[in-house]
């Protein structure tokens, strides 16, 4: 029986770990040279926001390229997030009624791009956080890419329930800086932080052509594509940063369930073939635990330390995780497999998702 686990560590684990290797790319965004000169427009949709706001907002004030202009959309909140928004002295638009076909963070969006004026246009959720030099960093890479980018940010948490998310936050790193999604024409974005120019966003009609979709981000990238626009994805180490879901487990579960299971359909099947290896090496090497007693227990420890200090390595790219969960990583894994359920359930059997207090059809269109 050791024998089998032997062989299962030899050949099993080194793929699922080179897996990971293939799909995790450094892509950093450039930290040297002057963006182009002109007006930069800053929206943020805001939904009870008003923990997250001030971070972000204090974070703008500090930016080494000040933009032309900050616009936060206060998507009907029932807390602070107004208030706290206009003691910045930023623009706040007063958002309405969603309208039929539309979900709220679509149409928050499209609110504020129809108050804004300046000739780049960097979308931005509430619980992003930026270093000083962040902005001119992103305008940087829109400049060499030639299109559109996103960023993929360095993950902040503190609490238990936020580090849960050490898989969900490795896979989202993997499906974004996947090699294989270079040439992918649904290659998506990462809707924390996009930059554009308004002649691109106005070509594929912005939000406005992904209205009812609850991944607007991901088919925004691909709109983007179809209308010969590149695009790029980053991670946000040491420059973009965000800590998602400080309020409570409820949230981080919703938050994630509400595209864990319709997110894969627009990948690569490559990237898929490769994701789905790692998972399967990283579940299995966690059966050391139960099996604790058995001859496999050997080549199973083996196999766990080898993937805790691959995860380990990528957290130092990703996200701080703390030192229990990267160490008890099997934690993080039933949670992945859990809310991975959950969402199934969402989309097979209610055939819709909820995010923020508003139900949303699965399959695109409005809010419920």
């Amino acid at each position: 029986m050791a024998m089998w686990g032997w062989v299962w560590i030899a050949v099993f684990v080194p793929l699922g770990g080179l897996s990971g290797f293939l799909l995790f790319r450094r892509a950093g965004l450039p930290v040297s040279g002057e963006p182009a000169a002109g007006r930069l427009s800053v929206i943020i949709p805001a939904r009870n926001e008003e923990r997250n706001l001030p971070h972000l907002l204090g974070s703008l004030m500090e930016q080494t390229v000040r933009p032309h202009e900050i616009i936060v959309v206060d998507d009907l909140s029932e807390d602070r997030t107004r208030e706290i928004a206009e003691s910045y002295g930023v623009t706040v638009i007063a958002g309405t009624p969603l309208p039929e076909g539309w979900t709220g963070k679509n149409w928050a969006v499209w609110t504020g791009y129809s108050h804004s004026s300046g000739d780049v246009l960097a979308f931005m959720d509430a619980d992003v956080r930026l270093a000083p030099n962040a902005l001119a960093s992103l305008l940087r890479a829109r400049e060499s890419c030639g299109g559109v980018v996103s960023v993929v940010p360095y993950h902040l948490t503190e609490k238990l329930h936020e580090r849960l998310a050490l898989i969900f936050n490795l896979l989202g790193v993997f499906a974004f800086t996947s090699p294989f999604e270079r040439n992918n024409p649904g290659k998506g974005l990462y809707g924390s932080c996009i930059v554009a120019s308004r002649a691109d966003y106005e070509k594929i009609d912005g939000h406005e052509s992904v209205r009812g979709e609850v991944l607007d981000d991901l088919l925004l990238g691909s709109k983007f594509r179809e209308a010969g626009i590149p695009t790029a994805n980053y991670i946000g180490y040491r420059l973009v940063s965000f800590r998602m879901y400080p309020q409570g487990i409820r949230s981080e579960i919703e938050g994630f369930s509400k595209g864990a299971v319709l997110s894969t359909s627009t990948l690569d099947r490559r990237t898929i073939v490769c994701t789905a290896a790692w998972i399967v090496g990283l579940l299995a090497t966690e059966l050391v635990f139960p099996m604790a007693a058995t001859p496999w227990a050997l080549p199973l420890a083996v196999g766990y330390a080898l993937y805790t200090a691959q995860i380990v390595y990528f957290m130092r790219y990703a996200g701080y995780f703390g030192i229990v969960i990267p160490l008890l990583h099997p934690l993080a894994s039933l949670f992945f497999l859990a809310v991975m359920l959950y969402s199934l359930y969402q989309v097979a059997v209610l055939g819709r998702v909820r995010w923020k207090g508003r139900d949303v059809r699965a399959g695109g269109g409005k809010s419920l």
